[in-house]
């Protein structure tokens, strides 16, 4: 649940959009050739706020190749877009670095063998 400050003179602002909702709300994203949410599988580089609360996400997919990458970025740009009090959302794409199994979570390492 999401709250709003008041500020001195009385006026009502929304609550600082924190990484950890931007985290929370990417979890909902999931890639459907692996069946894994992006926080999860590590595609998820560099989150930056600012104090307008708007977003930069940026993030990788698996390969290069991914065909579902537009879908992807789309459905993580809608689930950005639906924390309370978020402002403008940018989801930027790279490769670099590489995406390797490595970056995946504590937990689907070690549910791989990794």
């Amino acid at each position: 649940m999401y709250h709003s400050i008041m500020e001195p003179g009385g006026m009502c602002m929304p609550k600082k959009v924190t990484k950890e909702d931007v985290l929370n709300a990417l979890k909902n994203v999931i890639d459907f050739e692996l069946g894994l949410d992006v926080v999860s599988l590590g595609l998820v580089y560099d989150i930056q706020i600012d104090d307008q609360n708007n977003v930069k996400v940026l993030m990788t997919m698996t390969t290069p190749m991914c065909p579902l990458a537009g879908m992807i970025l789309s459905d993580a740009e809608e689930a950005i877009k639906k924390i309370e009090g978020v402002g403008n959302v940018e989801v930027e794409l790279t490769f670099d670095p590489p995406w390797t199994p490595e970056r995946m979570s504590p937990e689907l390492r070690e549910k791989f063998g990794i």
